[in-house]
């Protein structure tokens, strides 16, 4: 899928309920993540999604695939704001480089976050400076992998007593899957 195909989709209909099911028990703080297509022409596969490996140290979510993106802070004008700060300090991102396209709806995850995914077209030429605090490693995904429904896998869960979905979109060695999983799943499933 191009980006002229994509942008048509995109902004075609209203965002449907996510399918991402989690509700956390106790108040959450605010957080974003970067959802980047990064798109380059010369790619016969079209668009690319921009993940990151999270650092094996790291209290939530270590060695996890996931967008660049994290907690809201108070100097951020809004959580764009916060998403585009985000990806600059994990990856080196420039947030002039982003062309914010909108927004997903917001996810309750285990780690006590309500995350807003902010959906975003890049260019594919980019230098990134991975924070080694933080990010193992950057990479991409075709975002064809994703739109291929035979790459989504899905089991139920019970925590706290309720339950949930767990998605998977196994991509080579990398296992994506939970509320990543579930923004690409939402995000595919808006674009069909």
């Amino acid at each position: 899928m191009n980006k002229d195909e994509f942008l048509y989709r995109f902004h075609l209909k209203q965002l449907a309920p996510s399918s991402h099911n989690y509700q956390h028990p106790s108040p959450l703080k605010s957080a974003a993540v970067l959802i980047a297509l990064i798109d380059d022409p010369e790619d016969d596969l079209g668009l690319h999604v921009l993940l990151t490996k999270r650092s094996s140290h790291l209290k939530h979510h270590p060695s996890q695939v996931s967008f660049p993106g994290g907690k809201a802070e108070p100097e951020d004008d809004n959580l764009i704001a916060t998403a585009l700060r985000e990806a600059y300090e994990e990856i080196g991102l420039a947030p002039e480089s982003v062309s914010v396209l909108g927004q997903l709806p917001n996810y309750e995850i285990m780690s006590g976050y309500q995350v807003t995914p902010v959906v975003a077209i890049i260019d594919a030429q980019q230098s990134y400076q991975r924070d080694d605090n933080e990010v193992a490693e950057i990479f991409q995904v075709p975002l064809q992998h994703f739109l291929q429904e035979d790459n989504h896998l899905c089991i139920k869960a019970v925590r706290h007593g309720r339950h949930h979905n767990i998605h998977f979109f196994p991509y080579k060695h990398y296992n994506i899957w939970g509320a990543t999983a579930a923004m690409l799943k939402d995000l595919i499933e808006h674009i069909k």
